[in-house]
Protein backbone atom coordinates (compact mmCIF):
# COMPACT_ATOMS: atom_id res chain seq x y z
CA UNK A 1 0.00 0.00 0.00
CA UNK A 2 1.43 3.39 -1.02
CA UNK A 3 1.70 6.33 1.35
CA UNK A 4 -0.96 8.25 -0.63
CA UNK A 5 -3.47 5.39 -0.56
CA UNK A 6 -2.85 4.88 3.17
CA UNK A 7 -3.61 8.54 3.88
CA UNK A 8 -6.71 8.42 1.65
CA UNK A 9 -8.07 5.36 3.45
CA UNK A 10 -7.22 6.57 6.94
CA UNK A 11 -7.81 10.31 6.67
CA UNK A 12 -10.55 10.38 9.30
CA UNK A 13 -8.39 8.49 11.77
CA UNK A 14 -5.50 10.87 11.03
CA UNK A 15 -7.66 13.95 11.60
CA UNK A 16 -8.99 12.42 14.82
CA UNK A 17 -5.44 11.79 16.06
CA UNK A 18 -4.43 15.37 15.22
CA UNK A 19 -7.53 16.70 17.02
CA UNK A 20 -6.94 14.62 20.13
CA UNK A 21 -3.25 15.59 20.12
CA UNK A 22 -4.22 19.27 20.00
CA UNK A 23 -6.59 18.72 22.90
CA UNK A 24 -3.84 16.99 24.89
CA UNK A 25 -1.56 19.98 24.27
CA UNK A 26 -4.30 22.26 25.62
CA UNK A 27 -4.76 20.06 28.68
CA UNK A 28 -1.00 20.04 29.31
CA UNK A 29 -0.85 23.84 29.00
CA UNK A 30 -3.47 24.32 31.74
CA UNK A 31 -2.59 21.23 33.77
CA UNK A 32 -1.96 23.31 36.87
CA UNK A 33 -5.60 24.39 36.95
CA UNK A 34 -7.15 20.93 36.58
CA UNK A 35 -7.45 20.16 40.28
CA UNK A 36 -9.34 23.40 40.85
CA UNK A 37 -11.38 22.73 37.72
CA UNK A 38 -12.67 19.37 38.87
CA UNK A 39 -13.23 20.63 42.40
CA UNK A 40 -15.48 23.29 40.90
CA UNK A 41 -17.52 20.68 39.02
CA UNK A 42 -19.06 19.60 42.31
CA UNK A 43 -19.66 23.06 43.75
CA UNK A 44 -22.62 24.13 41.69
CA UNK A 45 -26.16 25.28 42.34
CA UNK A 46 -28.21 22.31 41.13
CA UNK A 47 -31.41 24.37 41.15
CA UNK A 48 -29.95 26.74 38.58
CA UNK A 49 -29.08 23.78 36.33
CA UNK A 50 -32.77 22.87 36.22
CA UNK A 51 -33.20 25.90 33.96
CA UNK A 52 -31.19 24.14 31.21
CA UNK A 53 -34.05 21.85 30.03
CA UNK A 54 -36.37 24.87 29.97
CA UNK A 55 -33.93 26.81 27.79
CA UNK A 56 -33.68 23.84 25.43
CA UNK A 57 -37.46 23.49 25.21
CA UNK A 58 -37.60 27.15 24.17
CA UNK A 59 -34.71 26.61 21.74
CA UNK A 60 -36.50 23.78 19.92
CA UNK A 61 -39.75 25.74 20.03
CA UNK A 62 -38.01 28.53 18.12
CA UNK A 63 -36.53 26.01 15.66
CA UNK A 64 -39.92 24.40 14.98
CA UNK A 65 -41.53 27.81 14.43
CA UNK A 66 -38.64 28.81 12.16
CA UNK A 67 -39.31 25.74 10.01
CA UNK A 68 -43.05 26.47 10.03
CA UNK A 69 -42.55 30.04 8.83
CA UNK A 70 -40.14 28.99 6.05
CA UNK A 71 -42.46 26.26 4.76
CA UNK A 72 -45.37 28.73 4.91
CA UNK A 73 -43.50 30.94 2.42
CA UNK A 74 -43.41 27.96 0.04
CA UNK A 75 -47.13 27.36 0.52
CA UNK A 76 -46.97 24.40 2.92
CA UNK A 77 -48.61 24.30 6.32
CA UNK A 78 -46.81 21.76 8.47
CA UNK A 79 -47.62 20.50 11.95
CA UNK A 80 -45.72 22.23 14.76
CA UNK A 81 -45.55 18.93 16.65
CA UNK A 82 -43.98 17.05 13.74
CA UNK A 83 -41.47 19.83 13.09
CA UNK A 84 -40.51 19.89 16.78
CA UNK A 85 -39.82 16.14 16.66
CA UNK A 86 -37.96 16.54 13.37
CA UNK A 87 -35.73 19.24 14.87
CA UNK A 88 -34.78 16.95 17.76
CA UNK A 89 -34.08 14.01 15.43
CA UNK A 90 -32.09 16.28 13.11
CA UNK A 91 -29.86 17.38 15.99
CA UNK A 92 -29.25 13.72 16.86
CA UNK A 93 -28.17 13.01 13.27
CA UNK A 94 -25.83 16.03 13.14
CA UNK A 95 -24.15 15.01 16.40
CA UNK A 96 -23.69 11.34 15.54
CA UNK A 97 -22.82 11.85 11.86
CA UNK A 98 -20.72 15.03 11.72
CA UNK A 99 -20.41 16.29 8.13
CA UNK A 100 -20.83 20.06 8.31
CA UNK A 101 -24.62 19.66 8.29
CA UNK A 102 -24.79 17.59 5.07
CA UNK A 103 -26.07 14.47 6.86
CA UNK A 104 -28.74 16.55 8.57
CA UNK A 105 -29.93 18.09 5.30
CA UNK A 106 -30.25 14.64 3.70
CA UNK A 107 -32.09 13.23 6.70
CA UNK A 108 -34.43 16.21 6.95
CA UNK A 109 -35.45 15.80 3.32
CA UNK A 110 -36.04 12.07 3.69
CA UNK A 111 -38.06 12.48 6.89
CA UNK A 112 -40.39 15.19 5.58
CA UNK A 113 -40.86 13.41 2.27
CA UNK A 114 -42.19 10.39 4.13
CA UNK A 115 -44.29 12.22 6.73
CA UNK A 116 -45.55 15.36 5.01
CA UNK A 117 -45.11 14.69 1.30
CA UNK A 118 -42.51 17.46 1.00
CA UNK A 119 -40.06 17.01 -1.86
CA UNK A 120 -36.38 16.59 -1.05
CA UNK A 121 -35.30 19.80 -2.86
CA UNK A 122 -37.97 21.83 -1.04
CA UNK A 123 -36.86 20.46 2.35
CA UNK A 124 -33.23 21.15 1.41
CA UNK A 125 -34.09 24.72 0.44
CA UNK A 126 -35.78 25.25 3.81
CA UNK A 127 -32.81 23.74 5.64
CA UNK A 128 -30.36 25.94 3.74
CA UNK A 129 -32.45 29.04 4.48
CA UNK A 130 -32.58 27.99 8.13
CA UNK A 131 -28.77 27.94 8.21
CA UNK A 132 -28.63 31.33 6.49
CA UNK A 133 -31.06 32.78 9.03
CA UNK A 134 -29.00 31.27 11.85
CA UNK A 135 -25.76 32.75 10.55
CA UNK A 136 -27.19 36.18 9.78
CA UNK A 137 -28.96 36.42 13.14
CA UNK A 138 -25.68 35.55 14.79
CA UNK A 139 -24.15 38.58 13.10
CA UNK A 140 -26.45 40.77 15.19
CA UNK A 141 -25.65 38.81 18.35
CA UNK A 142 -21.90 39.12 17.73
CA UNK A 143 -22.23 42.90 17.38
CA UNK A 144 -24.12 42.96 20.67
CA UNK A 145 -21.47 40.72 22.27
CA UNK A 146 -18.59 42.97 21.14
CA UNK A 147 -20.40 46.02 22.52
CA UNK A 148 -20.99 44.23 25.83
CA UNK A 149 -17.28 43.40 26.07
CA UNK A 150 -16.27 46.97 25.15
CA UNK A 151 -18.52 48.43 27.86
CA UNK A 152 -16.68 46.42 30.54
CA UNK A 153 -13.26 47.17 29.04
CA UNK A 154 -12.50 43.69 27.71
CA UNK A 155 -11.93 44.81 24.13
CA UNK A 156 -8.67 43.74 22.49
CA UNK A 157 -7.20 43.19 19.03
CA UNK A 158 -7.76 39.41 19.39
CA UNK A 159 -11.46 39.89 20.11
CA UNK A 160 -11.87 42.25 17.18
CA UNK A 161 -10.03 39.80 14.93
CA UNK A 162 -12.25 36.88 16.01
CA UNK A 163 -15.49 38.85 15.67
CA UNK A 164 -14.46 40.38 12.35
CA UNK A 165 -13.32 37.04 10.94
CA UNK A 166 -16.56 35.29 11.84
CA UNK A 167 -18.67 38.14 10.46
CA UNK A 168 -16.67 38.18 7.21
CA UNK A 169 -16.87 34.41 6.71
CA UNK A 170 -20.64 34.43 7.34
CA UNK A 171 -21.25 37.24 4.84
CA UNK A 172 -18.99 35.68 2.19
CA UNK A 173 -20.49 32.19 2.51
CA UNK A 174 -24.05 33.56 2.43
CA UNK A 175 -23.30 35.74 -0.60
CA UNK A 176 -21.55 32.86 -2.40
CA UNK A 177 -24.46 30.49 -1.77
CA UNK A 178 -26.98 33.09 -2.97
CA UNK A 179 -24.89 33.84 -6.06
CA UNK A 180 -24.72 30.16 -7.06
CA UNK A 181 -28.30 29.15 -6.28
CA UNK A 182 -29.91 32.27 -7.77
CA UNK A 183 -28.91 31.23 -11.31
CA UNK A 184 -30.09 27.98 -12.89
CA UNK A 185 -26.97 27.94 -15.07
CA UNK A 186 -24.58 28.58 -12.18
CA UNK A 187 -26.13 26.05 -9.82
CA UNK A 188 -26.24 23.41 -12.56
CA UNK A 189 -22.63 24.04 -13.54
CA UNK A 190 -21.32 24.19 -9.97
CA UNK A 191 -22.99 21.03 -8.72
CA UNK A 192 -22.29 19.12 -11.94
CA UNK A 193 -18.61 19.91 -11.43
CA UNK A 194 -18.79 18.92 -7.74
CA UNK A 195 -20.57 15.66 -8.63
CA UNK A 196 -17.92 14.74 -11.20
CA UNK A 197 -15.20 15.57 -8.67
CA UNK A 198 -16.83 13.35 -6.03
CA UNK A 199 -17.27 10.52 -8.55
CA UNK A 200 -13.57 10.80 -9.46
CA UNK A 201 -12.59 10.57 -5.79
CA UNK A 202 -14.95 7.62 -5.22
CA UNK A 203 -13.54 5.78 -8.28
CA UNK A 204 -10.01 6.15 -6.90
CA UNK A 205 -11.04 4.81 -3.52
CA UNK A 206 -13.46 2.17 -4.85
CA UNK A 207 -12.58 1.39 -8.51
CA UNK A 208 -15.72 -0.75 -9.06
CA UNK A 209 -18.00 2.31 -8.70
CA UNK A 210 -17.94 4.06 -12.07
CA UNK A 211 -20.63 6.66 -11.28
CA UNK A 212 -21.67 6.50 -7.62
CA UNK A 213 -23.67 9.74 -7.98
CA UNK A 214 -25.86 10.25 -11.04
CA UNK A 215 -25.15 13.64 -12.63
CA UNK A 216 -28.59 13.79 -14.28
CA UNK A 217 -30.31 13.09 -10.94
CA UNK A 218 -28.26 15.74 -9.15
CA UNK A 219 -28.93 18.28 -11.88
CA UNK A 220 -32.69 17.71 -11.55
CA UNK A 221 -32.56 18.03 -7.76
CA UNK A 222 -30.73 21.33 -7.85
CA UNK A 223 -32.98 22.72 -10.57
CA UNK A 224 -35.83 22.21 -8.07
CA UNK A 225 -33.69 23.75 -5.32
CA UNK A 226 -33.16 26.81 -7.52
CA UNK A 227 -36.92 27.22 -8.06
CA UNK A 228 -37.64 26.99 -4.32
CA UNK A 229 -34.85 29.45 -3.58
CA UNK A 230 -36.22 31.96 -6.08
CA UNK A 231 -39.68 31.65 -4.54
CA UNK A 232 -38.37 32.25 -1.02
CA UNK A 233 -36.11 35.15 -2.02
CA UNK A 234 -38.71 36.88 -4.26
CA UNK A 235 -39.85 38.99 -1.31
CA UNK A 236 -37.20 39.38 1.41
CA UNK A 237 -39.68 41.06 3.76
CA UNK A 238 -41.32 37.64 4.26
CA UNK A 239 -38.11 36.43 5.89
CA UNK A 240 -38.43 38.83 8.82
CA UNK A 241 -40.34 36.33 10.95
CA UNK A 242 -37.93 33.41 10.23
CA UNK A 243 -35.05 35.76 11.09
CA UNK A 244 -36.60 36.54 14.48
CA UNK A 245 -37.15 32.84 15.25
CA UNK A 246 -33.54 32.08 14.25
CA UNK A 247 -32.28 34.80 16.56
CA UNK A 248 -34.40 33.43 19.40
CA UNK A 249 -33.05 29.90 18.81
CA UNK A 250 -29.48 31.21 19.05
CA UNK A 251 -30.38 33.31 22.09
CA UNK A 252 -31.85 30.36 24.01
CA UNK A 253 -28.77 28.23 23.27
CA UNK A 254 -26.49 30.98 24.57
CA UNK A 255 -28.67 31.31 27.66
CA UNK A 256 -28.33 27.54 28.20
CA UNK A 257 -24.58 28.09 28.54
CA UNK A 258 -25.06 31.16 30.72
CA UNK A 259 -27.27 29.19 33.11
CA UNK A 260 -24.26 26.96 33.86
CA UNK A 261 -22.21 30.04 34.80
CA UNK A 262 -25.03 31.09 37.12
CA UNK A 263 -24.93 27.60 38.64
CA UNK A 264 -21.24 28.19 39.37
CA UNK A 265 -22.15 31.48 41.03
CA UNK A 266 -20.57 33.64 38.33
CA UNK A 267 -22.21 36.32 36.19
CA UNK A 268 -19.66 36.68 33.39
CA UNK A 269 -19.92 39.11 30.50
CA UNK A 270 -22.55 37.80 28.08
CA UNK A 271 -20.42 39.05 25.18
CA UNK A 272 -17.68 36.56 26.09
CA UNK A 273 -20.17 33.68 25.95
CA UNK A 274 -21.59 34.84 22.61
CA UNK A 275 -18.17 35.10 20.98
CA UNK A 276 -16.93 31.77 22.41
CA UNK A 277 -20.11 30.01 21.28
CA UNK A 278 -19.73 31.45 17.76
CA UNK A 279 -16.08 30.42 17.41
CA UNK A 280 -16.69 26.90 18.77
CA UNK A 281 -19.69 26.25 16.52
CA UNK A 282 -18.06 27.47 13.32
CA UNK A 283 -15.00 25.32 14.02
CA UNK A 284 -17.24 22.37 14.94
CA UNK A 285 -18.69 22.39 11.42
CA UNK A 286 -15.45 20.96 10.01
CA UNK A 287 -14.88 18.41 12.77
CA UNK A 288 -15.16 14.72 11.93
CA UNK A 289 -15.65 13.84 15.59
CA UNK A 290 -19.21 13.46 16.97
CA UNK A 291 -20.46 16.83 18.18
CA UNK A 292 -17.07 18.40 17.44
CA UNK A 293 -15.81 16.96 20.75
CA UNK A 294 -12.37 18.23 21.66
CA UNK A 295 -12.33 21.07 19.15
CA UNK A 296 -15.49 22.61 20.62
CA UNK A 297 -14.37 22.53 24.24
CA UNK A 298 -10.82 23.64 23.49
CA UNK A 299 -11.76 26.63 21.33
CA UNK A 300 -14.53 27.76 23.66
CA UNK A 301 -12.15 27.68 26.63
CA UNK A 302 -9.43 29.55 24.72
CA UNK A 303 -11.85 32.19 23.46
CA UNK A 304 -13.31 32.75 26.91
CA UNK A 305 -9.80 33.09 28.34
CA UNK A 306 -9.06 35.77 25.72
CA UNK A 307 -12.14 37.69 26.84
CA UNK A 308 -11.17 37.71 30.52
CA UNK A 309 -12.90 34.56 31.79
CA UNK A 310 -10.26 32.39 33.57
CA UNK A 311 -9.87 28.81 32.30
CA UNK A 312 -10.35 27.47 35.84
CA UNK A 313 -13.96 28.66 35.44
CA UNK A 314 -14.60 28.38 31.69
CA UNK A 315 -13.28 24.81 31.41
CA UNK A 316 -15.60 23.19 34.01
CA UNK A 317 -18.53 25.28 32.76
CA UNK A 318 -17.93 24.19 29.15
CA UNK A 319 -17.54 20.53 30.16
CA UNK A 320 -20.69 20.58 32.28
CA UNK A 321 -22.67 22.39 29.57
CA UNK A 322 -21.61 19.89 26.92
CA UNK A 323 -22.33 16.83 29.04
CA UNK A 324 -25.68 17.98 30.43
CA UNK A 325 -26.87 19.47 27.14
CA UNK A 326 -26.04 16.22 25.33
CA UNK A 327 -27.94 14.24 27.96
CA UNK A 328 -30.94 16.57 27.53
CA UNK A 329 -31.02 16.48 23.71
CA UNK A 330 -29.83 13.05 22.60
CA UNK A 331 -32.43 10.75 24.25
CA UNK A 332 -35.50 12.43 22.71
CA UNK A 333 -33.62 12.95 19.43
CA UNK A 334 -32.65 9.27 19.31
CA UNK A 335 -36.21 8.23 20.14
CA UNK A 336 -37.79 10.28 17.32
CA UNK A 337 -35.03 9.26 14.88
CA UNK A 338 -35.51 5.53 15.50
CA UNK A 339 -39.29 5.94 15.61
CA UNK A 340 -39.10 7.37 12.09
CA UNK A 341 -36.91 4.47 10.93
CA UNK A 342 -39.37 1.96 12.41
CA UNK A 343 -42.28 3.64 10.63
CA UNK A 344 -40.41 3.45 7.30
CA UNK A 345 -39.83 -0.27 7.75
CA UNK A 346 -43.47 -1.15 8.60
CA UNK A 347 -44.80 -1.12 5.01
CA UNK A 348 -41.93 -3.36 3.92
CA UNK A 349 -42.77 -5.88 6.65
CA UNK A 350 -46.44 -5.82 5.68
CA UNK A 351 -45.61 -6.33 2.00
CA UNK A 352 -43.45 -9.33 2.80
CA UNK A 353 -46.35 -10.88 4.72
Amino acid sequence: MTKTSFIRRRWKAIVNVVTITALCVLVFAIRGQFKETFDNLFRVNMWALLLMPIMQLLNYDAQARLYQSLFAILGNKLSYKELYKSALALNYVNILFPSGGVSGISYFGARLKGEAGISGPKASAVQLFKLVMYFLSFEALIVFGVLALAIQGYMSSIILLLAGSIATVVVMLTAAMGFIISSRQRISGFFTYMTRLLNTIIRKIRPKHQEAISIDTVRGVFDDLHENYMLMSSDWSRLQRPFIWAMLANFWEIMTIYVVYIAFGEFVNIGAVILAYAVANFAGLISVLPGGVGIYEGLMTLTLSATGVPSRLSLPVTIMYRILNTLIQLPPGAYFYHQHLAQKQKPQVNNEN
